[in-house]
């Protein structure tokens, strides 16, 4: 599924576009409002909209992706408590407003609501399933909820599986950007390992881990 986003904070923008990218979905990113609005009608199936953006904000981005197209999910982020710049946003024609500061799963889930994503399962052996939105880890028919950071982690490995993540990978998704030892690391990943049915998570010395095809 191919998604504009427009953030003019890099750092933001940036683990934006790895988690959603980590989830399988094709990012197109902007950290300009004309850049983004020269790419609107570039097929997408979504659009992520900050407001206060260099060039082009993003609520005349929203007026104008709805000059043509009325059916495709908008959903504006942004720091504003103006309940009038908040009215306008619904008024013009977004389908939600999410306000920052927010948890990078917040826009994941608006993004599959909205967008009608059915709820994601991978099978990692044919007795052990992996629930991504539910947090759901079902092994033999026992089910385990993981932790927060549990899941991101997990779904991250699957999805790169067989291809090393590194460690600054795992940082900027997981943590969402914030620091993070490298004894917080592997102290989450040897959770992970106990609950897993199997050694499925190698660690490459100095580097990383990755999840064994």
């Amino acid at each position: 599924m191919k998604i504009l986003l427009l953030e003019d904070n890099k750092r933001l923008n940036e683990t934006i576009v790895k988690r959603l990218e980590a989830k399988g979905f094709d990012v197109h990113s902007f950290t300009d409002g004309q850049m983004a609005f020269e790419q609107i009608d570039e097929g997408f199936s979504c659009y992520v909209l900050d407001i206060n953006v260099p060039s082009f904000d993003g609520i005349e981005l929203l007026k104008k992706i709805r000059e043509y197209n009325v059916d495709t999910p908008i959903i504006i982020i942004s720091s504003t408590v103006e309940l009038d710049v908040i009215r306008n946003s619904y008024k013009y024609g977004c389908n939600d407003y999410i306000k920052k500061p927010f948890f990078i799963d917040e826009l994941e889930i608006k993004i599959e609501k909205l967008c009608h994503i059915d709820k994601d399962m991978i099978e990692i052996t044919k007795e052990c399933k992996f629930y991504f939105k539910d947090s759901l880890l079902e092994n033999d028919g026992k089910k385990e909820h993981l932790s927060r950071k549990e899941r991101i982690l997990l779904n991250l490995l699957l999805s790169q599986k067989g291809k090393v993540v590194p460690f600054s990978a795992i940082q900027t998704i997981v943590w969402e950007g914030n620091v993070a030892s490298i004894d917080s690391i592997r102290s989450l990943v040897r959770r992970i390992r106990k609950k897993l049915p199997g050694d499925f998570i190698e660690t490459v010395v100095d580097v990383g881990y990755l999840f064994k095809k």
